[in-house]
């Protein structure tokens, strides 16, 4: 069954935005929308999802070391319920507690100067949530295939 999620990684300047491919196996950052207002944000990703013909947001939340949601988790989650009824659209969520430094890990791997590609971490960011719900996913479409046996 195809799959087309979109992926959010909210930040208070920018959105980094994935999307995946129809089988839902690989995610990949798509863009990076500079924060402006709800209503310009909510335009942005309201042409995302038509083009895309979304059917799931995913979004990071980024809980505490401690498992704790602080100010700026339900911050995102106001924001993303938000969305999500404007968009009228499911919305999941993953623990994104390390994402971003894992964006700027890869980016230097690869030779690029995290601190001057800002959007560019939070796209790939991004694409690490929708990975790592994808990947959920898959294992939980797995796990129970297997018992149905």
């Amino acid at each position: 069954m195809p799959i087309s999620a979109l992926g959010l990684d909210v930040g208070k300047k920018r959105i980094g935005v994935a999307g995946c491919d129809g089988t839902g196996l690989i995610a990949f950052g798509i863009t990076t929308i500079e924060r402006k207002s709800f209503q310009a944000d909510l335009a942005v990703l309201q042409q995302l999802v038509k083009e895309r013909q979304v059917d799931t947001l995913v979004v990071g939340l980024p809980y505490s070391m401690d498992g704790t949601l602080g100010v700026q988790a339900r911050q995102i989650q106001k924001f993303a319920t938000a969305i999500a009824k404007a968009l009228q659209l499911p919305l999941e969520y993953v623990d994104e507690r390390l994402t971003s430094f894992q964006a700027e890990q890869l980016l230097q791997a690869e030779g690029i100067a995290p601190s001057r590609q800002k959007g560019l971490v939070d796209r790939k960011a991004a694409s690490l949530i929708l990975q790592q719900w994808l990947d959920e996913r898959r294992s939980q479409n797995a796990r129970s295939n297997s018992t149905q046996i």
